[in-house]
């Protein structure tokens, strides 16, 4: 009981401040989202494609441009007033090449400022749009280093807008309260400051250790206080005058019923948050390598992606964005409009969709020496294959098909029918690791998955209780650390609240 005590005292100490700041950026992340643009508002933003009979099919503009290599996606937009072929090699850079010469676009400030002018002007909001700077790195965009250098621009309500310097994508338009949520939500609570001051290579590491200080800290608490908890069920004895706590102080009696109600939810959030930076790497990754990638999709497009030309025949005319998608030697024009609905381009040749041959041929490519074990058409979402967290229906479409591996965990890859897309890969380690952090974390599964209200209504709830245990917490290692320092034990006795003997 001694050591229990000891190790809760002094982890509570150290991390009191660090507790309360992370249950309070994650109430502000709850009740915020992010501020990276996803597929579907780029879509919403696009101008309307309108081809002309001048343009140039894939083929040709990568002839022109000096293109060297395979292309594993092409896509048909307009990046201000040029369209464009926007081109994604194999490494995952993208290249934007003119759809009326060929020639690569660079994207300068002059350019990269029409895009985001245009928009703005989609939503009304395109006034006073100024050049801020051209930077490597922004805040709240994840995975694109691809894509930098990032030009930046703001209006005169506060609205910035990201636009990457390499493809011309706007990549981030957030508003100013937006970007103040962010930075004392998600920018908090995931330690980006260390990014600012160069230790960006130290983050996942201090946030690990962290969360397993908070993870022992609440531990040693639960336990304390369930120990401590004297309910008086079944005529046993409680404290003096029918106390069910041992604490008269106020500060000590909140800090125990938060912890004693709330406790077991706080056990959960620092063990799951520790579990979230993939310690030791445990865990597989989600997402296939660039080689995964490569095999499945089984090589170069073909030759009738690169031969067609655009028409605005063949093109409807609420379509905003094409995209040329292969497997094997077969391919797929998809059109997108600005709700983000698909429509595959009856083009001779081409396919209208992949079906399940295709697909599980391209899935035994990439597993290799693995044989397909099972085949099984999903109409509905399962516990793995879901949209969230930023994953909508463009993210994660319906129908797919669920391709079971014969391997030692059970791996299975979930491939989207309509455009051949590899949209998830999972097995029992990632599976482990949907539970052990995603569930826990984010209490996205069952009942709750299906009534996002009563899951916030759930998930505030009990970090309100956090908040009330961490602020507690911090005034009484406050007061101990007061209590600790040599000067102030001369100068002043201790006033410690003591747990009465009884």
């Amino acid at each position: 009981m001694r050591l229990l005590f000891f190790v809760h005292r002094w982890v509570g100490v150290a991390l009191a401040l660090f507790m309360l700041l992370w249950f309070s950026s994650g109430l502000i992340i709850a009740n915020s989202g992010s501020i990276a643009l996803s597929r579907s508002a780029q879509l919403a933003h696009a101008q309307k494609l309108d081809p002309a009979a001048a343009w140039l099919p894939l083929g040709e503009a990568l002839q022109r441009s000096g293109w060297k290599g395979a292309v594993t996606e092409a896509r048909l937009l307009r990046l201000g007033e040029e369209p464009a072929w926007l081109v994604e090699s194999e490494d995952g850079k993208r290249v934007p090449l003119s759809a009326q010469d060929g020639s690569r676009i660079e994207v300068t400030t002059p350019i990269a400022q029409r895009i985001a002018y245009d928009w703005l002007a989609s939503e009304g909001t395109a006034q006073g749009v100024a050049y801020l700077d051209t930077v490597d790195m922004v805040i709240g965009l994840r995975n694109a280093e691809a894509l930098k250098p990032f030009h930046r621009f703001s209006t005169d309500d506060g609205v910035i807008v990201v636009v990457s310097a390499k493809s011309g994508e706007v990549l981030q338009a957030a508003t100013r309260a937006q970007r103040i949520l962010y930075y004392v939500g998600g920018w908090v609570h995931l330690f980006r400051p260390l990014d600012l001051l160069g230790a960006g290579e130290w983050r996942r590491s201090a946030l690990t250790y962290a969360g397993l200080f908070a993870f022992v800290g609440a531990l040693t608490g639960v336990v304390i206080g369930w120990l401590k908890w004297k309910p008086g069920f079944f005529g046993r004895p409680t404290y003096a005058r029918g106390r069910t706590q041992p604490y008269r102080e106020s500060w000590f009696k909140y800090h125990f019923w938060a912890g004693l109600i709330g406790g077991v939810f706080a056990l959960l959030w620092a063990g799951s948050g520790f579990l979230s930076t993939n310690p030791g790497d445990i865990f597989s990754s989600p997402t296939p390598s660039r080689d995964e990638l490569a095999r499945y999709r089984g090589g170069d497009l073909p030759r009738v992606a690169k031969e067609w030309a655009p028409s605005k025949e063949a093109v409807e005319a609420d379509i905003v964005e094409l995209r040329w998608s292969r497997l094997g030697d077969g391919a797929a024009l998809i059109g997108f409009d600005r709700d983000g609905a698909r429509r595959a381009l009856p083009i001779p040749g081409a396919q209208t969709s992949f079906d399940e041959t295709a697909l599980v041929s391209a899935a035994q490519r990439l597993a290799g020496a693995t044989k397909v074990a099972a085949v099984e058409r999903i109409e509905e979402y399962d516990s793995y294959y879901f949209a969230g967290h930023g994953a909508g229906a463009f993210d994660r479409p319906l129908p797919a098909l669920r391709v079971d591996l014969a391997d030692a965990l059970h791996g299975a890859l979930y491939l989207d029918p309509q455009d051949g897309r590899l949209l998830l890969k999972i097995d029992d380690k990632r599976r482990a690791w949907r539970w052990l952090y995603s569930a826990a974390h984010h209490w996205d599964f069952g009942w709750f998955a299906h009534h996002p209200l009563a899951r916030r209504v759930w998930i505030v709830t009990w970090v309100l209780f956090g908040l009330t245990l961490a602020t507690s917490a911090v005034v009484l290692a406050w007061r101990r650390l007061r209590r600790s320092l040599p000067q102030r034990a001369a100068e002043e006795p201790s006033r410690e609240a003591t747990v009465p003997a009884e």
